[in-house]
Parts: structure tokens; C-alpha cells; sequence
């Protein structure tokens, strides 16, 4: 997990930017033996990032999209 966050530090734009309510979130797809996770981070500038959420893939955007709505 460490490795992915440390990749997305050196490329933010590593991970797809989601489009509608999702806007300026990215996700990032990566697996560990061999499960898929998804890592969805924001920028706020060029020095900070935010995470926001890891999880595999079920329920996984709706959630997103739930914990952004607030």
C-alpha cells in the first residue's frame, strides 16, 4: 500500500479523474496478491493530496460517492 501512495506522490495523475458528482476525484487501481483495490485521492494544490477511501471494487463508487455528498 505504502509503494502505491509513494506512486501517486511522484505522478498524481496516475489514476483516472472521475467525471459528474465524482469531479476532481482520482482513482487508482492496484492489486496486492490477488485482490483489486481502488485508492481515490483529490489534489489541492501541488503540494498537498488528499486520500479519501481504499476498498475493492463492489459498492466501491457509490460509496465514494456517498462520503463526497457528505
Amino acid at each position: 500500500m505504502d509503494d502505491e501512495i509513494r506512486r501517486i506522490i511522484g505522478n498524481p495523475e496516475i489514476g483516472q479523474e472521475k467525471r459528474g458528482e465524482l469531479k476532481g476525484v482520482f482513482v487508482h487501481k492496484f492489486k496486492i496478491n490477488t485482490t483489486q483495490y481502488l485508492l481515490s485521492y483529490r489534489l489541492h494544490d501541488s503540494r498537498t493530496l488528499e486520500l479519501i477511501m481504499i476498498g475493492s471494487h463492489e459498492n466501491y463508487y457509490r460509496n465514494l460517492e456517498n462520503y463526497i455528498r457528505g
